[in-house]
C-alpha cells in the first residue's frame, strides 16, 4: 500500500513539473533602491528592463490627534500601442489623488447649473419650520 502511494506521488510530482523552456524571458531589474527610517518615514524606487518604473516616498504627518501616512509617487509603463503612460499620485487623509494624461476627466458643469449653484449659495436659510421636501 506504501509503494502504490509513493509511486502515484511521484508520478503527480512529474506532471506537475514545468515542462520544456519557459515562454518568457525573464526582464531585469534595472534599479532598485528602497530606504525605511526610522520616524515611519520611506522611499523607493524602481526600473525594469522592458520600460516600468516607479517612484515613492511616504512620510507620517499629524491630523488632528493622530499620525497619518502621506504618501506622493509616479509610476510609468509603455502601453500596447507603446504609448508611454505616465501617472504622479498623492494619498493622505483626503484620499488618493491621481493625475495622468490618460485618465479620463469629466464633463463640464453645464452654466445653468452653475448659476442655480450660485443662486442657492446666496439664498437665504429656509426657516426651521418650513416643511421639507
Amino acid at each position: 500500500m506504501k509503494s502504490i502511494v509513493l509511486v502515484s506521488m511521484l508520478v503527480a510530482v512529474a506532471f506537475a513539473a514545468p515542462q520544456g523552456q519557459p515562454e518568457h524571458e525573464p526582464i531585469p531589474i534595472v534599479r532598485d533602491d528602497s530606504q525605511i527610517n526610522g520616524d515611519g518615514s520611506y522611499q523607493y524606487a524602481y526600473e525594469t528592463g522592458n520600460g516600468i518604473s516607479a517612484d515613492q516616498k511616504g512620510e507620517l504627518k499629524k491630523v488632528g490627534d493622530v499620525e497619518a501616512l502621506e504618501v506622493q509617487g509616479e509610476f510609468k509603463y509603455p502601453s500596447e500601442n507603446g504609448e508611454q503612460i505616465s501617472l504622479t499620485y498623492t494619498a493622505d487623509e483626503n484620499g488618493f489623488h491621481p493625475q495622468g494624461a490618460h485618465l479620463p476627466t469629466a464633463p463640464p458643469v453645464p452654466e445653468a447649473i452653475q448659476r442655480s449653484l450660485a443662486y442657492l449659495a446666496t439664498a437665504p436659510p429656509a426657516p426651521a419650520d418650513a416643511p421639507q421636501a
